[in-house]
């Protein structure tokens, strides 16, 4: 019997219930309010959250003015309609330099213990520091002094932290902000938590090759169907100059050619798929893991030919959906 936590939240009131299994009564109401199967996020002792904090990260993250050219934001790569990712198999940098891997979701990056694909980063606030640097190609002290300069955002730094923009209080900004893009309260939270009608029949029956034959949850665990562990799945395979992937960092063999397991919350709208944007749709990602993937000499041994059919992919692919968060955006007011 599977079990997850559930966090039902209605107005300022929590519930924390556990449910057990996927089986419900047929004459169970519909529920009503947020819900949350995943567990609340673990802020750092220095970098505690606030809505006021998280309103100016929403800020920074879609202001260009944070770039080296003035050209580019956070949100450039990153779209709350694209599932947090930019529909591009490899992304560019803010100087035109294409990227050598598929921008990776901010979905449920609050839940992970390490950051990128190779998972390099130890910290979040660490990812953020790169990718200020790396991706947008800014000088963070000049990036600074053009946000100290602006009076809306001069004011809200003090309210903050109690003085002006720096380069750590505005990284402090962004990640508590990517810390509450949390892909929750989808129609599979609401069907474990009693509504049968928040999903489809196939989606039930894909929940069930997913947790059985196609040993899917193997790696994509509930309730984040995902985590930060690292696996081989083939894809470098026949590749002219393969990409090490988790290697780079540990240095260990077992690791060449691994990357980390990405959640599968939302994972609808963020394709094309992998790490390399090599798959455009999500039924071909399903059908090349159930497949066993390509013989890399290296491959994960957990990942096997699990035959499915086309009828089982596809239903696979309908609870897959049913894990698709239906939140809001509303792009900021910059000041």
């Amino acid at each position: 019997m599977r079990k997850s936590w559930i966090l039902a939240a209605t107005g300022s009131l929590a519930l924390a219930a556990l449910v057990v299994g996927c089986a419900t009564p047929e004459s169970a109401k519909p529920i009503v309010g947020r819900i949350s199967a995943l567990p609340p996020i673990v802020y750092p002792a220095d970098n505690p959250t606030s809505p006021a904090k998280v309103a100016l990260g929403k800020q920074l993250f879609a202001d260009t003015r944070l770039s080296g050219g003035g050209t580019a934001s956070c949100q450039s790569c990153h779209y709350r309609n694209l599932g947090w990712t930019d529909a591009n198999a490899l992304s560019k940098k803010e100087n035109g330099e294409v990227n050598t891997r598929h921008t990776p979701t901010l979905y449920n990056v609050g839940h992970q213990s390490v950051w990128y694909w190779d998972g390099r980063a130890a910290t979040m606030e660490a990812q953020t520091l790169a990718a200020w640097r790396g991706q947008i190609q800014a000088d963070p002290v000049k990036a600074t002094a053009i946000i100290n300069a602006v009076p809306g955002y001069a004011s809200q730094f003090q309210a903050i932290y109690g003085g002006p923009a720096t380069p750590e209080n505005i990284v402090k900004s962004l990640t508590t902000f990517f810390r509450s893009l949390n892909s929750e309260n989808a129609p599979w939270d609401k069907y474990e938590l009693g509504d049968v009608k928040a999903v489809s029949n196939d989606a039930v029956e894909g929940y069930k090759i997913f947790a059985g034959k196609g040993q899917c949850i193997v790696c994509h665990s509930p309730p984040h169907y995902g985590n930060s562990t690292f696996f081989n799945i083939g894809l470098e395979h026949g590749k002219a100059k393969p990409d090490v992937g988790r290697f780079n960092v540990t240095k260990n063999p077992a690791d060449t050619g691994a990357f980390k397991t990405p959640t599968l919350r939302s994972i609808e709208l963020s394709g094309p798929y992998f790490h390399d944007g090599s798959v455009a749709k999500l039924e071909d990602a399903v059908r090349y893991m159930a497949g066993g993937g390509k013989p890399d000499p290296n491959k994960s041994p957990i990942l096997k030919d699990t035959q499915l059919s086309d009828k089982e992919v596809g239903q696979v692919v309908a609870f897959l959906k049913s894990l698709t968060s239906t939140e809001t955006w509303e792009q900021p007011k910059l000041p």
